[in-house]
């Protein structure tokens, strides 16, 4: 049970949160933006709240304040936030109400948190998943061994990644406590229009998953299952869901009110649960007079207003600080280590790829690799992962379901950890079930956090067509994935470039997607032999945003007005190179490596150098990567051209044809390049 003090604690919390309630409604023209509030909820949060520890990570969902306040946060951090204050210590002012993250000492430890329904599950469980790594690896000796919460709305449990964690967490038994609080609403929608179950029901179909209801409404019940929850999963680690039945109280959210498509009838039947006079009729059974409990629910009026008023005369950000923290500062700024050490036999580009990625795992026991195939039996679809299992064991190199969300959301957990994940995706066509992690979690969180969880992680993606490869196993993703902000993209050519770039993408500390070429990783593709190259050195880093100069023109034939250059990456370094085989000393090749960040000085002053320019992928060219480069080209490079800038890409087909000449008509080659390069040249 828990004792008076804690009772009387809970009760002046939950005046709190009806007196933060009420004052945000009382003041809607000055709390503008977007907010929802605790009320109905604060005897599960405040419970769970009070039994959390340092040790522990939790991610509050939007609506979990109460949960806030019983963790230990001050009212006037929320309203910083509510009111998107420059000393808002969670987001600075860019993201809404009680969406926290935390790294304070002596308070349970909280990623990023985004407003997409349920996608904290599959973060969260990485956390999880990455405290049973440390634990299985013994790199940290926790004192207490920390447990995880992730808290959901019963309205979340519907969406498929949710299932996606849960199906990990139970599959390999990690140490989460699933907090779903059902108040039987999510918008406007009822619970008998969204499901057939509640989430304790649908719990029972994922084998190895515990799961306990409670009265999220009663404070002592709530106190008393959740003391037994956490308890039960710092010492027998596993996973369980918590079903916690409580009251809607308030509106869904400052911008959805109750009123709008609530019944006066539904509203009464959830009054009759709201937790403060439930606590308070145990309080006035254990002596507690009226005017005792009157007395603490008017001093939390008064030190909410005074909270709310000194929350709205803070100053907000400074518009200077709007690009701060897009990414945390990256130590790898220049090429070393020896890139073409003597005496060695060129190696196929999978191999260097795989040898980086092996030399990592030696050197870092913070590092592990996981997704589809890669484990022991396989090694990879490619063999891009051959032996690796082997050689560093299970626990640290092991396949995954087919669940490209969990494979991509869980390295934001793993990174908080200090953990440094390399994940894999198998084919480029499947990444999209990841985007939604990719897009809302991973590229955002560092921005977010205010640099507090940038999240490190190494996503390798399988790309590009050749050989009849279909319509699934094809596709280019290039230019999807430079529109999302916040993340880094390589794309090598070659042997030498996929190592040194392997390497600096571990050193960096941000989200990092490797687009590696399936054609380029045997050099089976003809004109492509030149992918061979000698290996590096181990030490050898190749920085992110440094293209080369794959292939120089002579300086005669760019006196004489008789070059241009190409602008290109991947299999098309090699159309290009090819193709310039035809017009000796009049071609340079510009590789890009790495498509973001992107290597603009030498792309303008080689552009300027010839006047004239052909940006060539192998993407449908309509609205791509390439067609956004030519148009910067264009701006930046006018006075110099001589013509104008050219592009080249795949037809704007919906997908890559399984039939071989049709999948030929589809794509550049070297014979298509050297028919532009003669046209321009011409012009």
């Amino acid at each position: 049970m828990p004792s008076k003090e804690q009772l009387l604690k809970a009760y002046r919390l939950m005046m709190t949160a009806r007196a933060m309630a009420d004052i945000y409604d009382a003041n809607r023209q000055i709390c503008k933006y977007v907010h929802s509030t605790s009320r109905g909820h604060e005897a599960i949060q405040l419970a769970t709240g009070f039994l959390l520890k340092p040790c522990d990570y939790v991610s509050p969902y939007y609506r979990d304040e109460s949960l806030m306040l019983g963790m230990g946060f001050r009212p006037y951090e929320l309203m910083l936030q509510l009111l998107a204050k420059g000393d808002d210590p969670f987001t600075g002012g860019r993201e809404y109400y009680n969406h926290p993250n935390s790294r304070r000492e002596q308070f349970p430890q909280i990623i990023h948190q985004s407003s997409a329904t349920g996608m904290q599950a599959i973060p969260t469980t990485g956390v999880a998943q990455g405290i049973q790594y440390i634990e299985q690896q013994g790199l940290i000796n926790y004192p207490t061994a920390p447990v995880v919460v992730c808290s959901l709305g019963d309205g979340s449990v519907t969406e498929g990644e949710v299932s996606e964690a849960f199906q990990f967490a139970v599959l390999h038994q990690l140490p989460i406590i699933y907090l779903v609080q059902d108040n039987d609403w999510g918008i406007s929608v009822s619970s008998d229009e969204a499901r057939t179950m509640d989430a304790y029901e649908f719990a029972a179909g994922f084998k190895g998953m515990e799961r306990v209801r409670v009265n999220g409404s009663d404070f002592i019940d709530s106190y008393k299952t959740m003391e037994y929850t956490i308890n039960w999963v710092r010492k027998e680690r596993k996973p369980i869901l918590v079903h916690a039945k409580v009251p809607l109280l308030g509106h869904h959210t400052s911008g959805v009110r109750k009123e709008w498509y609530r019944t006066p009838e539904d509203l009464d039947k959830h009054a009759l649960d709201d937790p403060g006079p439930k606590l308070k009729k145990v309080l006035l059974e254990k002596g507690i007079t009226e005017a005792e409990l009157d007395k603490i629910e008017q001093e939390e009026k008064t030190f909410i207003e005074s909270e709310f008023n000194n929350a709205v005369d803070a100053p907000d950000p400074d518009p200077a600080t709007v690009t701060h923290y897009v990414f945390a500062l990256n130590p790898v700024t220049e090429e070393k280590g020896n890139r073409t050490p003597a005496g060695r036999d060129k190696v196929v580009m999978v191999d260097a790829a795989l040898h980086a990625v092996e030399e990592i795992l030696q050197d870092h026991p913070e590092a592990l690799f996981y997704g589809q195939d890669v484990g022991r039996r396989l090694g990879g679809v490619f063999r891009e992962a051959a032996t690796l299992a082997e050689k560093f064991g299970d626990n640290r190199v092991f396949n995954t379901a087919i669940q490209e969300a969990y494979i991509i959301g869980s390295t934001v957990g793993m990174s908080a950890l200090g953990l440094k994940p390399i994940v894999e995706v198998q084919f480029a066509d499947y990444i999209y079930p990841g985007l939604n992690q990719l897009v809302t979690e991973i590229s955002k969180s560092g921005y977010l956090s205010c640099g507090k969880f940038p999240v490190s992680c190494i996503i390798r993606v399988p790309i590009g067509a050749y050989g009849g490869g279909g319509p699934y196993h094809s596709g280019s993703v290039e230019s999807t994935l430079a529109t999302i902000k916040g993340i880094k993209i390589a794309y090598p050519s070659n042997a030498a470039d996929i190592k040194g770039l392997m390497k600096a993408a571990y050193l960096d500390p941000n989200p990092i997607i490797m687009l590696e070429h399936k054609g380029l990783y045997w050099s089976k593709v003809p004109g492509t032999d030149e992918a061979k190259m000698v290996e590096p050195d181990r030490d050898y880093i190749l920085p992110f945003g440094k293209g080369i100069l794959a292939l120089e023109a002579s300086q005669e034939a760019i006196d004489n007005g008789e070059s241009l250059c190409i602008i290109t990456y991947g299999m098309g370094v090699y159309w290009a190179k090819n193709a310039a085989k035809q017009f000796p000393g009049c071609v340079d090749v510009v590789d890009v490596r790495t498509i973001y960040p992107l290597d603009e000085e030498l792309i303008y002053n080689t552009v300027k150098k010839h006047g004239k320019c052909i940006v060539l992928t192998e993407e449908q060219l309509r609205n791509s990567f390439c067609e956004a480069l030519a148009g910067r080209i264009a701006q930046n490079c006018f006075q110099y051209l001589d013509a104008p800038v050219q592009t080249i890409g795949a037809l704007d087909l919906p997908a890559v044809p399984m039939n071989m000449g049709l999948e030929a008509a589809m794509l550049p080659n070297a014979d298509k390049v050297a028919e532009k390069i003669s046209q321009l040249l011409s012009w």
